[in-house]
């Protein structure tokens, strides 16, 4: 018999949703020591699915047919108070954003001590010797200092190991990991998914894997199965289903997956649009009360960007990607070196650089005011520069044309859509100041594989449509490999390696660029 079995569990959403079901007589099997890869685009039915078993189900969301079975015990319809004597203890989960699921008025050891504190009997001094090893146990460099900090104090993948550490604190039978590796650079996303690996081996704990991202299935599944529109439509071993897919929305996400060989090079114009010269930025200055470690975020950057063409910047969080991105839209001064737009220096205030350059940001919900209309953003820039309110608007309608979006919709609210169209909103908000320079600071990092094919698409035609110059900011470097010209890779805030993307990719020169491309997940399934 399986650890974990869901059978034939059907999930119902609120009415006017669009689809009745969130889950429609969903099963799954789950057994000790195996990981099972859930996959599928946003509203799939991922979430939904890892919610239900964790009894965590979002309000206006209910079970109305089937069974949630752990161990031979039947979860659906438990009291609150079974509930929260099984969280932790028996079934446990890593959240995506650990920075969103941490309290950051909180240490870390306060935080994980909870865990002790609400499931055993155990003193402080045990709980912190405990803390402590569980925090030893992920591999976190300091785990002693670590235990002190606060979750803002530590990098993206030390967070993700605390979350990891809180959820095998008391070594559950189930873990559930949902998308917990999507914000996260390549190198440390390959030592969080090695650390699950390694921690899932050495505890026999059976784990569910929620991810959009095939190189992740590829690296770590045992099974995989695959859902759309809250239907599993197919599973199976994780060799099997990626090697001989059978339903032909498996074979539509796989085909989606960019490849890490670029595309043959493109005629571009002669000329440069924009050039950093010996461009450094430091933070930490001296504080009022206490001296504050100085970190050189950028070191003295060169690096130019072709007319017409798509620059890369890769490398680590931490490397100095999104402090260049901000320098470069003028949010940021530089402490010394130029920023050159079309031989120009970029001008002083955001108002003077709002028509050369303007940024396509990582999240577009964040990104857009959730209480004002999408048209009226999009036309805000214009008009703030002269432009009429009528005129504002109807170039706002023609850019939504332009982007995919039917113009009508400039009249409704960010939550009315999907997180691709949202982006779509973005991209026409930075188009309406017809830059010269567009930035995209990690575009599509939140996005699923297929949505993100689009985007990636709507990119390449816009610029080829405009003539636009990007500066392309991310740490996925097959995206990096399908959409970019030339490629500069950034370690410590020093660019180590730069050069056409094709050549970078083919034969790295540099050790730390090497590093990067070896630790892409599933390199070998999809090297092209």
């Amino acid at each position: 018999m399986s650890l974990l079995e869901i059978r034939e569990l059907s999930v119902a959403l609120p009415a006017g949703a669009d689809r009745a079901l969130a889950l429609d007589q969903v099963s799954l099997a789950l057994d000790p020591g195996e990981i099972l890869c859930v996959v599928g685009e946003s509203g799939s039915g991922k979430s939904v699915t890892a919610s239900a078993i964790i009894g965590l189900l979002a309000p206006g969301l209910a079970v109305v047919s089937g069974q949630i079975m752990l161990a031979g015990e039947a979860l659906v319809g438990q009291s609150p108070e079974a509930w929260r004597a099984l969280r932790g203890r028996r079934i446990a989960m890593v959240f995506q954003e650990p920075m969103t699921a941490l309290n950051p008025l909180m240490t870390v050891g306060a935080q994980i001590a909870e865990m002790w504190r609400a499931h055993t009997d155990l003193n402080s001094r045990d709980i912190t010797a405990h803390s402590l090893a569980a925090l030893t146990e992920v591999a976190l460099p300091d785990p002693e200092g670590a235990l002190r900090a606060y979750p803002h104090e530590l990098s993206g993948g030390q967070r993700q190991r605390v979350m990891i550490a809180m959820a095998l604190a008391l070594e559950p039978e189930v873990l559930i990991c949902d998308e917990p590796t999507t914000a996260l650079d390549v190198t440390t996303q390959a030592q969080v998914l090695a650390l699950i690996r390694a921690l899932q081996q050495r505890r026999g704990t059976a784990v569910l894997f929620i991810t959009h991202d095939f190189g992740v299935v590829a690296e770590i599944a045992d099974r995989v199965a695959v859902m759309q529109q809250g239907v599993v439509v197919e599973q199976g071993p994780a060799a099997t289903v990626l090697s001989h897919p059978t339903h032909p929305y498996t074979k539509a996400l796989l085909a989606a997956v960019p490849a890490l060989i670029a595309p043959p090079p493109r005629e571009l114009a002669a000329g440069s649009v924009l050039t950093l010269r010996g461009v450094t930025k430091t933070y930490g200055s001296p504080g009022m009360f206490r001296r504050r470690k100085a970190v050189k975020a950028l070191d003295a950057v060169d690096l130019t960007l072709r007319q017409g063409a798509t620059l890369g910047v890769v490398g680590e969080s931490g490397s100095g990607k999104s402090t260049l991105a901000r320098c470069v839209v003028g949010l940021l001064p530089v402490d010394a070196g130029d920023i050159l737009i079309a031989g120009e220096p970029l001008p002083h205030g955001r108002c003077a650089a709002a028509g050369l350059v303007q940024m396509v940001f990582q999240d577009p919900f964040a990104s857009l005011n959730p209480r004002r209309r999408v048209g009226d953003q999009v036309a805000q820039g214009p008009m703030a520069l002269g432009t009429s309110a009528a005129q504002a608007m109807a170039e706002a309608r023609a850019l939504f044309g332009l982007v995919g979006l039917e113009p009508d919709a400039v009249a409704r609210f960010p939550h009315e859509f999907s997180g691709g169209q949202r982006q779509r909103i973005g991209i026409a908000r930075a188009l309406a100041m017809k830059p010269r320079v567009l930035v995209a600071d990690e575009p599509v990092s939140a996005l699923d594989v297929s949505v993100q094919a689009q985007v990636l698409e709507l990119l390449r035609g816009l610029q080829a449509r405009l003539g636009l110059s990007m500066l392309f900011i991310t740490h996925d470097l097959r995206v990096a490999a399908q959409i970019c010209d030339d490629i500069a890779v950034m370690q410590n805030g020093v660019v180590v390696e730069t050069g056409p993307i094709g050549e970078v990719f083919a034969a790295p020169r540099h050790a730390y660029t090497r590093s990067l491309l070896d630790a892409v997940p599933g390199r070998a399934l999809f090297a092209a």
